[in-house]
């Protein structure tokens, strides 16, 4: 016991050390008279400039029955703008070697961008006309369109992995907002109009709905006024931003068998609802969540994989929006082994809720979470991305900058109290499945009540 108690005081430095050392550089926060945001840091390692453009909404602002609208015209945005086609456009960025790229998300549409410094005028440029100048193209839509209707269908007739998320959150939350699929169903993109996606522009895509950050190798001076002239006057969106309210955690236990037949593998999600990305005691469920299925060496993988063989991978994850979103277990399995496979992840979770995570287990989680967490601030597109968020999200910077020493101070006792508070009791779960409903219909029954929807449904909730 001594020479364990020796090691862990061993390890424990090397943490104190990175939390030292991890801190958000000082940046420059602006508020244009049209309400954008400016978030802008000099950073002159490197001949970089990264840029992160937000604009709040996102997949929440969806019309009912147009569920993928926001995603469709966040792709939109850069298939031509200005007086450049679709194709001028991604020249312009590839001919200076720049990188950018848009994603439509649950909660607000963000365009990434990466460019020399020597080219970060044509970077603005470029946002500024996607943002203020799309061209919208009709025929551009509908190619988009089916092309995403195509690959959903794809994936139905093949490796349905993908879908696994809007399955659990369509039958998890129902009809609160996080229930709807951010990119659509085949129902809801085939409902989608061009009208639809010329009004959406207007309505949500606008200067007041902007947060800009902008972290490299550049004067602030110069880059307030390009950013302040290149978006300042934008006119802001014509609809307000919806009010999304907490969901609540389901009770009971609740069972969805979408019936791919023929299978011969089962897709299985385990869930509840969880927390929010503000939730007060972030450090101790991020090591708890670390432990129980967060790393290759997880009891989830450990028990699934490697000790049973049941599984190739299984994991947690933990949804984090402005409300509390999904906390799930994921995996699959044979066919043959379907119910062995859930009975054991369901029994790994009940270890965890009755135990807990010895002292052990707390400092090997903590210096794996500590090594992970500073590569994914060091690049300058990487800091404007988290300066962004903390925007969107109305988080200050401690969220960033305390977070190694609040980690360091996490007890096993507050990994227990935090286990108990996030993770749900063994009886109130939801389960969805994706497997042959032939093969495995009457031995899921002993997980609950049973809703059952062929895959080839167009939809994602029942």
């Amino acid at each position: 016991m001594r020479r364990r108690l020796s090691i862990l005081l061993l390890l424990l430095p090397s943490v104190a050390a990175l939390a030292d050392n991890v801190r958000l550089p000082d940046y420059e926060h602006v508020v244009l008279p049209n309400g954008a945001v400016l978030l802008i840091a000099g950073k002159h390692d490197v001949p970089l400039v990264g840029l992160e453009v937000v604009i709040r909404g996102g997949a929440v602002t969806d019309p009912p029955g147009r569920e993928g609208l926001s995603s469709l015209a966040a792709q939109m945005l850069e298939k031509g703008a200005g007086e450049r086609s679709a194709a001028e456009f991604a020249e312009a960025v590839e001919s200076v070697g720049g990188s950018l790229s848009v994603d439509g998300g649950r909660e607000a549409v963000s365009i990434s961008a990466e460019f020399l410094a020597r080219d970060a005028n044509l970077m603005v440029e470029l946002v500024a006309e996607m943002l203020q100048r799309p061209q919208l193209d009709s025929g551009e839509f509908e190619k988009l369109r089916k092309r995403r209707i195509d690959l959903i269908r794809a994936a139905k007739d093949g490796d349905p992995s993908g879908l696994v998320p809007a399955y659990r959150d369509a039958f998890l939350f129902g009809e609160h907002p996080y229930g709807a699929p951010p990119d659509g169903s085949e129902d809801s993109l085939a409902a989608i109009s061009h009208k639809d996606l010329r009004q959406y522009y207007e309505n949500h895509i606008g200067g007041d709905r902007l947060i800009i950050a902008a972290v490299g190798d550049f004067d602030v001076a110069a880059m307030r006024t390009l950013l302040s002239l290149a978006f300042g006057e934008w006119r802001p969106a014509a609809a307000s931003l919806p009010t999304v309210a907490a969901a609540t955690r389901r009770t009971g236990r609740h069972v969805l068998l979408v019936d791919q037949a023929g299978a011969t593998q089962t897709y299985f999600t385990i869930a509840n609802v969880g927390v929010a990305i503000d939730f007060p005691d972030r450090p101790a469920l991020d090591l708890a969540n670390t432990v129980f299925g967060g790393r290759f060496t997880s009891m989830l993988n450990s028990e699934l994989r490697v000790r049973t063989g049941l599984s190739y991978s299984a994991w947690s994850s933990l949804v984090r929006p402005s409300q509390p979103g999904a906390l799930a277990i994921t995996s699959f399995t044979e066919t043959g082994t379907t119910v062995d496979a859930i009975d054991l992840a369901l029994a790994t979770l009940g270890r965890l809720r009755d135990e807990g995570l010895h002292v052990e287990s707390v400092v090997s989680a903590r210096n794996y979470v500590m090594g992970q967490f500073p590569p994914r601030l060091e690049t300058n597109a990487q800091l404007a991305g988290q300066f962004a968020m903390l925007e969107l999200y109305g988080l200050d910077r401690s969220y960033v900058d305390a977070y190694g020493d609040a980690l360091g101070a996490v007890t096993a006792a507050d990994v227990r109290s935090v286990i108990e508070a996030v993770y749900p009791p063994l009886e109130d779960l939801v389960f969805v499945l994706i497997g042959d409903a032939a093969a495995i219909r009457e031995a899921v029954k002993k997980y609950g009540d049973v809703t059952e929807i062929p895959i080839t449904a167009p939809r994602f909730s029942p």
